[in-house]
């Protein structure tokens, strides 16, 4: 999981690669490097830690001279967070520079057989292997020695190669990681992420799996894995910088939680017409989908508990049944899948390499597959047979916000979608499209509603373990919950189905323990109650989410988070919202790297 940038030009390369990795640090902060082709020789500087290390000890890039350069963010899978292991990697004749993305799961292999052949490795990394491949397979041709290297490659790579025998000149390769060659005038470039090109153009092309891409200043050129010209189609990235950026905001992650109004907006209006919800980009028809026995779920993360929440929601309003299962599990489990089967694969980026092989397993197994993504062109947008974006916009802060909420609001229009394709959409149908409508508002007044958590994060910030409790869909929203809390403040935060308390985890319970309880299903209200004065009894401080006219919790909880009139089904997308809130000022409060939590990266691309 690192972000790797390259450019080649007029101008500079140094600073703007280093702008370039700025926009990517999200995708690894361990450490980052440069490489620049100078007047004579392939420039590297590297430095463990931050971007902002790389830019002082280069001045901003104005110390490194020379106008094509490949730059690399790391977060570290082999080899500790050390200079020696921080990318570009160089050949021993210091003829190649390589950057990469991915992981080389033959690479002690390799590197065995290079080491007989008497090249040295100065690095504990996987990625070093690949330099030492291409200078053992050049005799004068860079396209060629890349293709033979990648052919001996098992794993996976997004590439960028610099060679100092064509100093304008930089490669891309792609396997089953991101990559993306933005095209300008007198220039271009490759990227990880749009993020750091849309600064300098407009204009994409999205590599697929076994492509290459050879850059001059003057243009781009496509090839396959056995060197053939291929032919790309150039897309148009349609937000601007702006998007990319903090605007006023003290942190990427409390502007994207603030935005989730709009981005959920977003969302949803462009897919209700006439009342009544449309997808053109889906082509699964009602006889098809009468034909599905059963859905699966399938995500990682955050986008795992927002399948959680949707499934309560899938099976009342289609009555199918719906299994969520986590991408690294379904993958190794024999999945009992078939032609009857509809597999929803949720990710934001669409590059979840969990994800995609849990995708693979199941549409070889014979599944109907649909997938729920953010970034357009991504791989299992590609693999799926439907694809539906959350246009939740770019996600700048690794713990997601909008991306979670606008998943959420996608199997809701799903849900209502699949159960008029099936004819069985009942008499509510009309009142759930007015609430789906009505969800950017009561997002907002989830927000507005609570101007006190600042004042909670103060004294619940110092806890040692914090629960959060809840049932059915109050459950699915305490996961996730739980998880931004841990995430981004290292507070020990945990979610448990509150039913499951007395068989065994309330023996963690004592006197001051934080328990965060979700209290918006009225349906089940008084069982919520119920564990509430149980945790009460043995000396919890109780937080209760839920609405301001319920006198019972108010009565019996010690604090309060507030949200807006919702029906049950569709709460937990109100009701994350503050709680995100919350996690965000406990690890204020705590001093933490909100953006960039540590050990973490944005885009899991690797297993």
């Amino acid at each position: 999981m690192c972000g790797i940038v390259g450019y080649t030009g007029s101008a500079q390369a140094a600073p703007i690669l280093l702008e370039g990795l700025s926009k990517l640090e999200y995708r690894g902060y361990d450490s980052a490097g440069i490489a620049v082709m100078g007047s004579k020789d392939i420039s590297v500087v590297k430095v463990t830690g931050r971007i902002a290390g790389l830019c002082e000890k280069t001045d901003n890039g104005r110390t490194v001279e020379g106008c094509a350069g490949i730059g690399h963010t790391r977060w570290a899978t082999h080899g500790a967070p050390t200079e020696e292991n921080a990318h570009p990697h160089l050949s021993n004749d210091g003829r190649f520079a390589v950057v990469h993305n991915g992981i080389i799961e033959n690479y002690q292999t390799l590197r065995e057989e290079l080491k007989e052949k008497g090249y040295h490795f100065d690095s504990e990394t996987d990625t070093e292997v690949i330099v030492h491949l291409i200078e053992m397979y050049y005799h004068g041709d860079v396209k060629k020695a890349l293709i033979q290297t990648v052919n001996r490659l098992q794993g996976s790579y997004a590439l960028g190669v610099l060679c100092r025998d064509e100093p304008d000149r930089i490669y891309a390769a792609r396997e089953a990681s991101p990559l993306i060659i933005g095209l300008g005038v007198g220039e271009n470039y490759f990227a990880s992420d749009v993020t750091a090109l849309v600064a300098y153009t407009r204009n994409a092309v999205y590599l697929d799996d076994g492509e290459f891409a050879e850059l001059t200043r003057d243009g781009a050129a496509f090839f396959d894995c056995l060197g053939q010209p291929v032919k790309k189609s150039v897309s148009r990235i349609t937000w601007d910088v702006q998007a990319a950026e903090k605007g006023g905001y003290d942190h990427f992650m409390l502007k994207e939680i603030m935005e989730q109004p709009g981005a959920v907006k977003a969302a949803i209006s462009p897919r209700m017409k006439n009342n009544e919800v449309v997808f053109e980009e889906l082509a699964i028809t009602g006889n098809e989908l009468a034909g599905i026995r059963k859905i699966v779920i399938t995500a990682c993360g955050s986008a795992y508990y927002a399948g959680c929440s949707g499934k309560y929601v899938l099976e009342a309003l289609t009555h199918i049944p719906v299994e969520v299962v986590l991408a690294s599990e379904l993958r190794y489990s024999n999945p009992l899948i078939d032609n009857t089967t509809l597999l929803i694969v949720i990710s934001q980026s669409g590059e979840t390499a969990d994800t995609i092989a849990a995708l693979k397993e199941c549409r070889a197994r014979g599944a109907r597959t649909l997938a729920i993504v953010n970034v357009v062109g991504s791989t299992i947008a590609k693999l799926a047979d439907d694809t539906v974006y959350t246009w939740a916009g770019p996600e700048i802060a690794v713990a997601t916000t909008k991306g979670f909420t606008t998943q959420l609001a996608v199997l809701y229009l799903l849900s209502l979608y699949f159960s008029r394709l099936l004819g069985i959409a009942g008499e509510d149908y009309a009142e759930h499209i007015r609430i789906l409508k009505s969800l950017p508002r009561l997002i907002q007044q989830s927000i507005d509603m609570n101007h006190g958590l600042p004042k909670l994060a103060e004294k619940y910030h110092t806890a040692n373990s914090l629960f959060f409790i809840g049932r059915n869909t109050d459950y699915a929203a305490a996961l996730e919950g739980a998880l931004k809390m841990k995430e981004i403040s290292y507070l020990h935060a945990e979610a448990y189905a509150a039913g499951e308390l007395k068989h065994g985890t309330i023996a963690l319970i004592e006197e001051h323990t934080p328990v965060i309880a979700l209290c918006c299903n009225r349906r089940i209200m008084e069982k919520t109650l119920s564990n509430i004065v149980e945790v009460k009894a043995r000396g919890a401080e109780v937080l209760a989410v839920s609405y301001r006219d319920n006198t019972k919790i108010l009565s019996v909880a010690d604090d309060f988070i507030f949200i807006p009139e919702v029906a049950d089904i569709f709460s937990a997308i109100v009701e994350i919202v503050p709680l995100q809130l919350l996690a965000y000022y406990v690890a204020k409060e705590n001093g933490c790297d909100i953006d960039k939590p540590k050990n973490l990266a944005k885009s899991v691309t690797v297993e």
